[in-house]
């Protein structure tokens, strides 16, 4: 069982990325999902959430300019990040509750993406 981020990168300040994640083996179900980030000298904050039905929940610093969405179709998990800013630069993680055959419902984080803003 794993978790899998994919789509960060360099961009100018205003720009926009997307960031995606997808769970993998043998998962029966999904719970929360979410996106974290970890600047340079400080602490993993939470970015957004999403719940199994759809809920959302944002940072402040992200509301407005950030949307987080779900396909349990296909178990990922995606941010799109516009109107990006330097502060916006950071590792993203991506995290899950998963529930599956071999280990029932775990935490688990993805592998962390670096997105930089440049000014």
């Amino acid at each position: 069982v794993q978790l899998q981020a994919s789509g960060g990168g360099l961009v100018q300040a205003g720009g926009s990325l997307r960031l995606s994640c997808a769970a993998s083996g043998g998962i029966f179900s999904i719970g929360d999902m979410g996106w974290y980030r970890q600047a340079p000298g400080k602490q993993r904050e939470l970015v957004a959430a999403i719940t199994s039905g759809g809920s959302t929940n944002y940072a402040d610093s992200v509301k407005g300019r950030f949307t987080i969405s779900r396909d349990n179709a296909k178990s990922t998990v995606a941010l799109q990040m516009n109107s990006l800013k330097p502060e916006d630069t950071a590792v993203y993680y991506c995290n899950a509750y998963l529930f599956s055959a071999v280990v029932g419902l775990r935490n688990y984080w993805g592998q962390g993406t670096l997105v930089t803003v440049s000014s």
